[in-house]
């Protein structure tokens, strides 16, 4: 048996169960490994984006990692933009990258890199096997490092004679996991009473703290105090629709962001940290909390946020029961209206499935979308976490993975879809029911408004033209076909929505165009 099949046997018994792989030379007998162990499901993925993507969305659907195989530093080079986008979603990923055997390293072979340097910027542990007895007490060590107590990005670097020896490491059974760290009831009595002594806080909310369990919490707190509660722009997962406490969602744009805020007191935060602008701005302030408010941290993401937010709660003598809003019924549609992102959110609001999944990643239109479906369909709506665009339907992978029964719908723009379209290609291999939804304006709309923020000037016709996705336009019914997705292009109200009924009532990936 080589040291591989144990490495592979290792990470199963602790529970990794799905390897998302884009393999070159240095990682063939971990390839062999995966083929002779059945209890590792193994997705090829045609680009290493789509590999890291989908483990990002797999963990935030499960909590638990999932790992990647990628080869060597440009292999992991190509996945580090989606493994930043888990990094700041705080969620578990076993990455690992295949390297040179060991003596090869010395004589500098066209793909030798500096692995470790390459890791380190998004990873909250890097490890390097230095001996093929090591590969299974390493393995252990990276899915554990995956759990934090801070979940991220633990990366594996293996060597290829360290995979292909015959020293056959001990496979080793199940390991116990760190976990998230409980707040004591100290930290909840200093709580209470700094939010009995403020007259207009705001919890500000991120991470575990926005899924359900905190949310409702959250909800309890606010109905005792009668104050706000804000989530993160970006959180990693929202759980929202009918039944659930809605909270509202801190803008996008640091101005408006500002204004949200400015009347607080006492930011109360769990499971994040202060809000700060997304970029800086000639004369405009970074940070959004304003200077006459007190911060306090219950929790961060090292921490059971939303276990905490139930423990405050309960220490309050907050009301066990809130009064939600019901479900919300789309308006009448006008099926020759022109087509907007507002209409491709109603047409949802009709016709998703409970317990849906929306991986996010159209910056623009997603945002014109979110408040429709508030009060629909319960759903997980998750976000572009790391702002690095091309994450959506990758996740979109990794999420069907992790739920299979569940409906999973990617929105993407024109311009993310086209990083790592390469992914639906692996949606229509393993036959996911992903309905791919790209906005096609035919530019990167947000960057149209940043030149304008920013103070650039007027942009001229080079200017523009950096900007401008339609010089040629994009075929996407085309390009979803030639990757094996049916799909369908509509540019209005009335089109869309009958090529979202047709989606939904079709096993297998889609892909619907919505010209807007």
């Amino acid at each position: 048996m080589f040291a591989a099949e144990s490495l592979v046997k290792t990470l199963v018994e602790q529970g990794v169960e799905v390897c998302f792989t884009n393999p070159g030379t240095s990682e063939m007998h971990m390839v062999a490994a995966l083929d002779r162990n059945p209890k590792m499901r193994s997705v090829l993925c045609l680009f290493e984006g789509v590999a890291s993507g989908a483990a990002d969305g797999y963990a935030r659907m499960t909590g638990t990692p999932a790992c990647t195989l990628l080869h060597l530093g440009p292999g992991l080079a190509n996945g580090l933009a989606n493994l930043h986008n888990a990094r700041r979603a705080k969620v578990p990923v076993v990455n690992i990258v295949g390297d040179h055997a060991r003596d090869h390293l010395q004589l500098d072979a066209p793909l030798t890199s500096d692995i470790v340097g390459f890791c380190a910027p998004v990873s909250r542990w890097t490890g390097t096997v230095s001996s093929p007895t090591q590969v299974s007490a390493m393995a252990v060590e990276a899915v554990q490092q995956s759990y934090g107590p801070e979940p991220g990005v633990a990366s594996l670097i293996l060597p290829a004679d360290c995979a292909w020896s015959d020293q056959e490491p001990k496979i080793i059974a199940k390991q116990p996991m760190p976990t998230r760290q409980t707040i004591d009831e100290e930290r909840i009595q200093e709580a209470a009473a700094k939010l009995k002594s403020a007259t207009n806080p705001v919890l500000y909310l991120g991470d575990i703290a926005v899924q359900e369990m905190g949310l409702f919490a959250a909800g309890r707190i606010a109905k005792l105090l009668d104050c706000r509660v804000v989530t993160e722009t970006f959180s990693a997962r929202i759980s929202r629709g009918v039944g659930r406490f809605s909270a509202q969602r801190l803008s996008y744009f640091g101005e408006e962001a500002q204004t949200e805020l400015a009347d607080c007191d006492l930011l109360f935060i769990a499971g994040t940290k202060p809000p700060v602008s997304f970029f800086a701005y000639p004369d405009a302030p970074s940070e959004l909390t304003p200077k006459t408010a007190e911060v306090f941290t219950l929790g961060g993401a090292n921490t059971d946020s939303a276990q905490g937010l139930v423990a405050l709660a309960d220490f309050l003598g907050c009301p066990a029961d809130l009064v939600l809003a019901t479900r919300a019924e789309a308006p009448k549609l006008d099926p020759e209206q022109k087509l907007n992102p507002g209409f491709v959110g109603l047409s949802l609001l009709r016709h998703m499935p409970e317990n849906s999944i929306i991986c996010d990643d159209a910056t623009t239109s997603g945002l014109g979308m979110f408040p429709w479906l508030e009060n629909g369909p319960k759903h997980e709506w998750l976000c572009l976490t790391g702002g690095a665009i091309g994450s959506g339907m990758p996740q979109a992978v990794g999420a069907a993975l992790a739920c299979p029964d569940a409906q999973v719908f990617a929105l993407c723009g024109d311009g993310a879809a086209a990083y790592t379209c390469q992914a639906l290609w692996s949606q229509a291999r393993e036959k996911q029911n992903v309905i791919n939804v790209v906005f096609a304006n035919h530019s990167y709309l947000i960057l149209n408004f940043e030149l304008a923020r920013v103070g650039a000037g007027e942009p001229g016709p080079v200017a523009r033209s950096m900007l401008d996705l339609s010089n040629p336009k994009m075929n996407w019914v085309k390009l979803a076909e030639g990757f094996g997705v049916p799909a369908v292009s509509t540019k209005t109200a009335g089109e869309f929505d009958a090529a979202l009924v047709n989606a939904l009532a079709t096993p297998g990936p889609h892909l619907i165009v919505a010209e807007i």
